[in-house]
């Protein structure tokens, strides 16, 4: 594959993984994180220019650069996470799936998420500690 269109390929994936990640974040139910670091990943394979913009993005780079640095999340961060994951979870339970199958899926998702939130190391202060 010529390096002109691999570098562009990694660069609309990064892209792509940008906004899934973006999305992620008003979605519970969508990973931010992994998204987010496929895009760092991708566009420090392809431009350093867009993986330091990622990076120094104000409203995602802390959040970033904090998880790839082990530093871990601010504890008003977490619980406000975990709440809108269990609430926007328990509203499609109620109102929006019929299968018991989907719920059980749904509430495995909602656990393994908090559980993963829960393990992410505990920050004080705002989200640039």
């Amino acid at each position: 594959m010529p390096e002109k269109l691999k570098r562009r390929l990694l660069i609309a994936a990064g892209t792509i993984s940008t906004a899934i990640g973006i999305v992620g974040i008003f979605v519970p139910i969508l990973p931010t994180t992994p998204f987010l670091l496929l895009a760092a990943a991708f566009y420090l394979r392809s431009s350093q220019k867009l993986y330091d913009r990622l990076l120094n993005n104000r409203f995602i780079g802390a959040y970033v650069r904090n998880y790839l640095q082990g530093k871990g999340m601010p504890r008003k961060v977490k619980i406000i996470t975990i709440l809108l994951l269990w609430i926007t979870i328990t509203c499609s339970i109620i109102f929006a799936v019929q299968g018991l199958i989907i719920r059980a899926i749904l509430l495995i998702i909602a656990i393994g998420v908090s559980v993963h939130i829960l393990l992410i190391k505990t920050t004080k202060g705002n989200k640039e500690n």
